[in-house]
């Protein structure tokens, strides 16, 4: 727990300034757009998490799992996963991208309401391998625990990538903020890859050849899971905000857009640390025992934490509106309990389902994500015209509720199960 702490502590300073920039980025386009430009922001981000998810799905979780299992044998035990992935990534990468260009209309009707926005999906789709680069090198950096050098470069990607969105807010308005969401992770990736050029690990050997069949299974079964995730996930919450829009209108959405963002900023200090060191950890933790109790003890610590960040974002609320965005989001203020319990069980159930992510089970993975995501849904369909906007926030704390139980029972029989 000592390392768990050393790496919060150590990654703190990144994890504040993701948390500063993602708060300066809700104000500017609060200020310029209003909640409804809130809302379309967040399609716009749906759309990003979506795409990279699907993009990067092979340099991600399987890149920082098998890193971690083979970077003390050196790069030579590394480079045929590496090779795997890159094969991976540059498929996928040439079935999206032209996809995206040839479906940029109607994908734009159904995220805006208007097709005249499909120019944002081109540019969204033709900078995905920038987006690529940004998570193939985390990956390999968080799987080598080269803390530092990942620390030092998101901090200057994430900087980087922020003032030039506030720039394009600043200069262009509506369409400025939906550019600079849809370049941000790209913008990070050019940084993070420039600032790696004279690491030993990227030469092109490490990267380009053939790889056996059990690589390219390993990395798949990580692309499958990685896949499933990019495309459940911001797609539920695409449709939960159409939900919301058709039922309270744009304004409305955007209110309840805020309150998730505030949840995505603050969490992100939790799960920065857990991506860094408990999915590492648990990759190389062979024993159901030893996973059970790795799982318990971070969940000691954690749990906490999350708890007391929470309670304060809650007593705070007035004040996170104020500073945060405009008096146009006042009423936003009864959003915040509700989501807010949500989040804590959420960070619980995720502390839960990392075992099984570690462990490449994918089946399980995949049933569990369209499940609850699908659920979601119908929660926030079947509520939301009694309920308003606080009955999205009601279905959110109900999945999660059930999802906790779905991954703690799993624990108890799926990695058990693989292990022996």
């Amino acid at each position: 727990m000592k390392k768990l702490l050393r790496v919060a502590l150590f990654s703190g300073g990144l994890t504040l300034l993701r948390m500063a920039s993602g708060f300066i980025i809700a104000k500017a386009v609060a200020v310029y757009t209003g909640p409804s430009g809130m809302a379309m922001l967040g399609q716009v981000q749906s759309l990003v998490a979506a795409l990279n998810g699907i993009v990067t799905a092979p340099a991600g979780s399987g890149i920082v799992r098998y890193t971690a299992e083979h970077h003390e044998q050196g790069f030579e035990a590394c480079a045929p996963w590496w090779k795997a992935s890159l094969h991976w990534l540059l498929a996928l990468l040439a079935m999206i991208i032209p996809l995206g260009c040839v479906a940029a209309a109607p994908l734009a009707g159904w995220l805006f309401g208007s097709s005249s926005y499909a120019w944002l999906v081109v540019v969204t789709t033709g900078i995905l391998p920038l987006s690529a680069a940004n998570t193939l090198v985390a990956s390999v950096l968080n799987g080598q625990q080269q803390y530092r050098r990942f620390i030092i470069l998101g901090m200057a990607s994430v900087a980087i990538a922020t003032v030039l969105l506030l720039v394009l807010v600043v200069q262009m308005g509506l369409k400025g903020a939906l550019l600079g969401a849809a370049a941000f992770s790209a913008l990070s990736g050019a940084v993070m890859l420039l600032g790696c050029l004279d690491q030993p690990w990227l030469r092109l050997r490490y990267w380009w050849g053939s790889a056996n069949l059990q690589q390219f299974k390993g990395i798949g079964g990580y692309v499958l899971m990685a896949i499933t995730s990019a495309v459940c996930i911001p797609t539920s919450l695409i449709v939960v905000r159409n939900i919301l829009v058709a039922h309270v209108g744009w304004e409305k959405a955007g209110e309840w857009q805020a309150v998730y963002k505030i949840s995505e900023v603050y969490l992100g200090v939790i799960t920065m640390a857990l991506g860094t060191y408990f999915l590492p950890r648990l990759a190389t933790l062979k024993s159901y025992q030893a996973i059970r109790a790795e799982t318990f003890a971070v969940a000691k610590v954690v749990m906490p934490i999350v708890t007391l960040m929470a309670l304060a974002v809650y007593l705070l609320r007035d004040v996170a509106i104020t500073l945060l965005f405009t008096e146009q989001f006042r009423a936003s203020r009864d959003l915040f309990a509700i989501q807010l319990i949500g989040d804590v069980i959420k960070i619980l159930s995720w502390l839960f389902a990392y075992p099984m992510l570690s462990h490449g089970m994918v089946r399980w993975f995949f049933f569990t994500e369209i499940f609850f995501s699908m659920t979601l849904v119908v929660l926030v369909f079947l509520s939301v015209p009694f309920g308003g906007v606080q009955a999205a926030n009601i279905a959110y704390l109900v999945n999660y509720i059930v999802y906790f139980w779905v991954v703690y029972i799993g624990l108890g029989r799926k990695v058990k199960y693989a292990c022996e």
